[in-house]
């Protein structure tokens, strides 16, 4: 994978609106995510739904709660190794929400300023998939080929930066795993 213009080639493309300026154009942080729609369900176009305003409310019961979120990420990892991209990393997508980074001596807040959101389609207890791993250390291996500020150590999940309100990607997650993936394309 590479990354063109901000865009991560051959990742599909589908803008959201849910997107703006960065104010420095920073990319220094990477935050994981998961998300299924609806809970505890994989497949499907609910979340593309989600990140580009056309959620129909009426569609489950969960929906109607959500519905008038203004959220996205940067890129969703699908349960198949697919990689869709609603916000160039340039741009600042809304995804971190109420968050806090410690940079060093510095606590850092409005993460969505400096972070990239990558959602893995999945729950906080479903195993995620080998083709969603190889997919995830191969866009962060692109990152962080293009962004000389983000390193490894900058990668955390949004359970860390709100670990009041997320658990994401949750103890599912396995990150001795992804590293060892990460490590193989790196080397």
């Amino acid at each position: 994978m590479r990354i063109d213009d901000g865009w991560l080639v051959p990742a599909r493309r589908l803008a959201s609106p849910n997107q703006d300026v960065r104010p420095t154009g920073e990319v220094s942080l990477l935050v994981l995510h998961s998300i299924s729609l609806p809970p505890g369900e994989f497949g499907g176009e609910h979340i593309e739904r989600l990140f580009t305003n056309r959620l129909d409310p009426a569609a489950h019961p969960f929906f109607a709660a959500i519905a008038g979120l203004c959220v996205s990420a940067h890129l969703l990892i699908r349960r198949d190794g697919e990689c869709v991209q609603f916000v160039p990393f340039e741009a600042r997508a809304w995804h971190a929400g109420r968050s806090r980074w410690q940079d060093g001596a510095l606590e850092r807040r409005a993460l969505n300023d400096f972070a990239v959101g990558i959602e893995l389609e999945g729950d906080e207890v479903t195993p995620y998939t080998g083709a969603q791993y190889r997919a995830l250390a191969s866009a962060t291996a692109a990152m962080l080929a293009r962004y000389p500020a983000l390193t490894s150590r900058r990668i955390t999940s949004h359970a860390r930066v709100a670990p009041l309100r997320k658990s994401d990607p949750g103890p599912a997650f396995d990150w001795a795993y992804f590293r060892q993936e990460l490590g193989k394309i790196r080397t």
